[in-house]
């Protein structure tokens, strides 16, 4: 994933229009996962949020498939998240997080899941969301995705992350520095 910190956050008219497109397909091939949720309100929500396009479109181009899954009605938020079978292969062999990367004296890994989650403008998924996402469909078969780790856990250099095995959803632990071939992270961003 390019680092684009200092560059304009936005979309050309193109990049807009086959990223809502894009969407809009996904939306409606997979209904089960937003039920009762209307395309045109979402889409009217984003034409009003250009930095949250280009976020949109950081998850399109890591192949994260980003789908809405939720609806809070308090807010009048949409809820998207990396619904891709496996976790995004374009944000895979990543470490958790800075700390987690500066203390790989050797082999280090390109980033760190934190890092990239943030020039994407996006958020890891808690563990309460993760299994949320798992009620929508069948996610991480095969890989693993970081997740959000509490505090108290991370203070002791740990970092957890979730899979599915054998029909149930698994959330581990690992060394914050650790990272995998098949272990990347699933984003979500609030609209």
């Amino acid at each position: 994933m390019k680092k684009n910190s200092t560059a304009v956050r936005t979309l050309t008219a193109t990049e807009k229009q086959h990223l809502l497109a894009s969407l809009k397909l996904r939306f409606e091939k997979n209904s089960a996962r937003h039920k009762g949720l209307d395309w045109n309100k979402i889409e009217k929500k984003l034409e009003t949020q250009p930095e949250k396009l280009w976020s949109l479109q950081q998850m399109e181009a890591s192949e994260g498939e980003p789908d809405v899954i939720g609806y809070d009605k308090s807010s009048d938020c949409y809820w998207f998240v990396d619904c891709s079978p496996e976790s995004p292969a374009g944000r895979r062999s990543l470490c958790y997080d800075s700390e987690a990367l500066e203390a790989r004296k050797a082999n280090k890994p390109a980033d760190s899941a934190i890092n990239i989650a943030a020039e994407m403008g996006i958020e890891l998924l808690t563990e309460e969301e993760y299994h949320q996402l798992q009620q929508t469909g069948n996610y991480d078969l095969k890989t693993s995705s970081w997740l959000l780790t509490p505090t108290p856990i991370r203070k002791l250099g740990g970092a957890i992350f979730g899979d599915q095995r054998f029909g149930r959803v698994f959330i581990y632990h690992n060394g914050a520095e650790s990272y995998y071939a098949a272990r990347g992270f699933r984003g979500s961003l609030k609209v």
